[in-house]
């Protein structure tokens, strides 16, 4: 392990270079690996693993997602299975499915999980939350986690670009006493960069958080306010537009994800400087409440809750669909459109 100073307080993480993809390698020999469920973290995880030289077969439901599987070179009956088949076959099982399918696979999936196997998971929702999902897994088993700190598309794409992206790990419970290295191993072999640990509870927690909150839903909320204020004093689509998306996605987030928004902040007009720090103040004293409410609503398993009763409702997917049309439609979103158009690497 690697001891690091972030921002004053100093933190455990582990490197490829402390734990070389030989190491892993090593250590997984013997093991199958299988990805279960090939939605939105199995496709990268389970090419990752397969082009790092791991042992990886797929376990899907006939369907559109089996078929993708096999355009990725997964082959019916040798490297892709059903879900109770690659289960049955594994010694490490990578439940990737999403919140709603683990609960609805759970019955079926545990059967499957005999002692001294490892059951793997990428979110600590269904673990976090057992007394509502039913997840409760037996004491026999390994149970862990890699989180990686993106999509299973970010996390492809630039393994791909020979980089890697940074996730958390975790043990619940160690039956086999190799429970840690299994989870390293594995962490190396989907591509991560870093590793920091955590808990499934603090994941799940801070998971929740982060999409309600500075990844997803406030952003939008944030960036539709200024938007809409803009177009409500005249600026076009156009000018509204760049001002509150283009030039901080295009111009400024590469720069201060690469440096630092204190690097912004030095390195920007006087006029900007002046009013980024009289303004800072009020948007966080704004926001600051509102983020403590999404923290305690989360931790309380209320948004757990909301999500668990949401999925089984026959009406959910269409009323969903509803709800992501609305945004795609929104003039912000169609504005985004025609820029993307516009842009010089698009002509």
């Amino acid at each position: 392990m690697a001891k690091m100073n972030f921002g004053g307080v100093i933190e455990e993480v582990m490197t490829r270079e402390e734990f070389p993809l030989e190491k892993a390698r090593e250590i997984l020999k013997d093991e199958t690996i299988a990805v279960i469920g090939y939605g939105v973290q199995g496709p990268g995880q389970a090419c990752n693993l397969r082009d790092n030289g791991f042992n990886v077969i797929v376990g899907q439901r006939q369907g559109k997602t089996f078929e993708k599987a096999i355009n990725d070179g997964w082959v019916p009956g040798e490297t892709l299975f059903s879900i109770e088949e690659a289960a049955d076959k594994a010694t490490i099982v990578m439940c990737l499915l999403s919140d709603a399918a683990v609960m609805s696979v759970w019955p079926t999936l545990q059967q499957y999980l005999t002692p001294g196997k490892a059951l793997y998971f990428s979110h600590g929702f269904a673990i976090t939350w057992s007394d509502r999902t039913g997840c409760v897994p037996a004491k026999d088993i390994d149970v862990i986690m890699v989180a990686p700190k993106g999509s299973g598309t970010s996390l492809r794409t630039m393994f791909l670009e020979g980089r890697g992206l940074n996730s958390s790990y975790a043990v619940y419970n160690d039956a086999t006493g190799r429970a840690l290295e299994r989870t390293l191993a594995l962490g190396i072999g989907i591509g991560s960069g870093y590793m920091f640990e955590t808990t499934f509870q603090r994941e799940a927690t801070s998971d929740l958080t982060g999409e309600r909150g500075s990844l997803m839903g406030a952003i939008q909320g944030l960036l539709l306010a200024q938007y809409e204020v803009l177009r409500e004093n005249g600026h076009t689509p156009s000018e509204a537009f760049n001002e509150t998306v283009e030039e901080l996605t295009q111009s400024l987030m590469p720069l201060f994800a690469q440096k630092g928004m204190d690097w912004m902040y030095a390195n920007c007009s006087t006029t900007a400087q002046r009013g980024a720090l009289d303004w800072m103040g009020p948007f966080h004293d704004a926001c600051k409440p509102v983020v403590e409410k999404l923290y305690a609503s989360v931790k309380s398993g209320n948004e757990a809750q909301i999500s668990i009763d949401a999925n089984p409702k026959p009406d959910y997917r269409v009323g969903l669909e509803k709800e992501l049309a609305a945004l795609r439609e929104s003039e912000m979103w169609r504005t985004a459109e025609t820029v993307r158009q516009l842009r010089p690497e698009n002509n």
